[in-house]
């Protein structure tokens, strides 16, 4: 940890970058055909590769665990050897390290393998390799997002939205790399996501560090970094809505990711800029705060906020009841839990199962897309335009919903989870646009479900460091994550799934099934699991707007004014 405010600008930049070179696994379409014909695979076998690039992108247990492991200073001041060695030399460079060597291994045997440079591996050892490759996601995300959140506590919601969105549009800038340098050779493109997703973090994992300081402007350099991802989403869009509707010679290619590159750079104008204007601002009561925040409670027991910032005083220790005190479930909240601790409480399944009506559904979605475009009568051009565009109605929601939650909690002390109900509401009239079958529905109900579906991933780590504590956020969002794998694996498999190969049998080809019936079912049902998720959110909402009104808020209030 450190206290420099310059750092934190530096540390911001850098993990810009790393998030967009992390997001190899949303380019599976591109390599994944010359996985199947060099390894031999059937379809079926392709799909079990491909649900282990779903699990290891989602099952990030292990680096939350890793993550608090290195980073989470212990109460007790004592030497020991542990301590001393975590205040030496941990930090978030470990979790990236670790999962920089993940990805290198995970891509350069399946690399090696799809070029016949080693013999065919078994399926089995093939699902380890993807699982590897796509785990080293949830490293580098567990790190920059979690990094981000203390760097800049205030704005939360802003930072895991341009953190997210980033990654949200990593897929789209490492096909562009692939398309000036690598065209046509998708066995090479395995190769450079062995090494460029790994030599990105290796080279900036340094910079990404803890640094516990207030600078003043900080949400306007913040919305800096937001304009730039804005941009960078725009120009993309551009770009591949081109490319889908004509051919790109090899020079405008070039020219084009030349332009991008320099959009990559220019944050590191943003924080140049907040290093030599903004001197650092933080008055030595909030300085001892964040040096030693239980020996600071321990002197000021009772926090009295000012009748400006809020009209309640509340309580700083739980264990206590005085007619000062709010309720204990209230104070409970926002305290650091471990995930024993918050799996006890009902915010925690309350968060999961909403997670996973609305991120199940949106990724059954988006792993059908392309098969519903067919039975709609779309062209291949349309349904891979439509793929492609994913990544940013993805970003959009990933960034939007956490500027505009972060907006509405400062200015009027929303609680957050109902911007959550908000979207989930509104997934499930995107997916019922989709069932409808009619001309246009599938762009319509592609950008609903896209941009709500990225809002999901940006709210709940939000809403997760602010219910459980930052100290095990890593750990804590990254098991409600799980959420996203097993609700699309019911709604994928067993629902859109089997439904289809139902009206296939019924159809005169019996394989292949065409029309809008072939996925109406599947998408009102699963415009059905977004309204139970939305009243599941609803639910949370209710249960801590109290909570978010009278401490977050106020929180927010007191910190914003000193």
């Amino acid at each position: 940890m450190e206290n420099s405010s310059s750092g934190k600008w530096l540390a911001t930049v850098a993990s810009i970058w790393i998030q967009c070179s992390s997001g190899s696994s949303y380019a599976f379409g591109i390599y994944s055909p010359i996985l199947k014909i060099s390894q031999d695979y059937d379809q079926s076998t392709l799909d079990s590769i491909a649900v282990f690039k779903d699990i290891g992108a989602n099952a990030g247990l292990l680096s939350g665990l890793l993550y608090t492991a290195v980073t989470l200073r212990p109460r007790s001041s004592s030497s020991s050897s542990t301590t001393s060695w975590v205040s030496r030399f941990g930090g978030p460079w470990i979790v990236l390290s670790a999962g920089a060597i993940q990805c290198f291994i995970g891509y350069f045997f399946m690399w090696l393998a799809v070029t016949g440079i080693i013999s065919r591996p078994p399926v089995p050892l093939m699902c380890l390799f993807m699982f590897l490759a796509a785990h080293a996601q949830t490293f580098f995300n567990t790190a920059n997002v979690v990094t981000a959140v203390q760097n800049f506590p205030d704005y939360s919601g802003t930072i895991v939205g341009i953190m997210k969105g980033f990654l949200g549009l990593s897929g789209a800038i490492l096909i562009q790399v692939y398309q000036a340098i690598f065209v046509d050779n998708p066995s090479s493109f395995l190769l450079m996501l062995a090494l460029l997703p790994t030599l990105v973090p290796l080279s900036l994992m340094f910079l990404v560090r803890t640094h516990r300081t207030k600078a003043s402007n900080e949400k306007k350099h913040l919305n800096g970094f937001s304009l730039i991802a804005l941009i960078i989403a725009a120009y993309l869009m551009v770009i591949i809505i081109l490319e889908n509707v004509s051919t790109l010679e090899l020079p405008v290619r070039i020219v084009s990711f030349s332009i991008l590159l320099v959009a990559l750079i220019s944050p590191l104008s943003i924080a140049f800029i907040a290093r030599s204007r903004d001197p650092p601002y933080l008055p030595q009561e909030v300085s001892r705060l964040l040096e030693d925040p239980r020996q600071f409670k321990a002197e000021h027991v009772y926090k009295r906020l000012e009748p400006s910032t809020a009209t309640t005083t509340y309580h700083e220790s739980p264990t206590e009841t005085t007619p000062l005190a709010i309720d204990k479930r209230t104070t409970l909240r926002g305290d650091d839990m471990n995930l024993l601790q918050a799996m006890q409480k009902a915010d925690f399944w309350l968060l999961f199962l909403a997670m996973a009506c609305g991120m199940g559904s949106g990724l059954a979605t988006v792993n059908n897309i392309s098969q519903i475009g067919g039975s709609l009568g779309y062209t291949s051009v349309e349904t891979s335009t439509l793929v492609s565009l994913w990544s940013i109605w993805n970003f959009l929601g990933r960034f939007g919903a956490g500027y505009i939650s972060d907006y509405f909690l400062h200015s009027k002390g929303w609680a957050r989870p109902i911007f959550m109900s908000i979207t989930l509401a509104t997934m499930s009239i995107g997916h019922v646009v989709i069932a409808s079958g009619l001309p246009g529905a599938l762009y319509a109900g592609s950008i609903l479900v896209g941009v709500c579906y990225g809002s999901q991933w940006s709210l709940m780590p939000t809403i997760t460091s602010e219910i459980f504590g930052v100290a095990h956020m890593g750990t804590i969002f990254n098991t409600i994550a799980v959420a996203s794998p097993i609700g699309s694996y019911i709604l994928s498999v067993r629902v859109v799934g089997y439904i289809y190969d139902v009206e296939a049998a019924i159809d005169d080809d019996g394989t292949v099934c065409r029309g809008a019936h072939c996925f109406m079912v599947s998408f009102f049902i699963m415009a059905v699991v977004s309204i139970l998720g939305f009243l599941i959110a609803l639910a949370l909402f209710f249960r801590t707007r109290r909570f978010y009104k009278q401490v977050i808020y106020g929180r927010l209030q007191h910190s914003l004014r000193q």
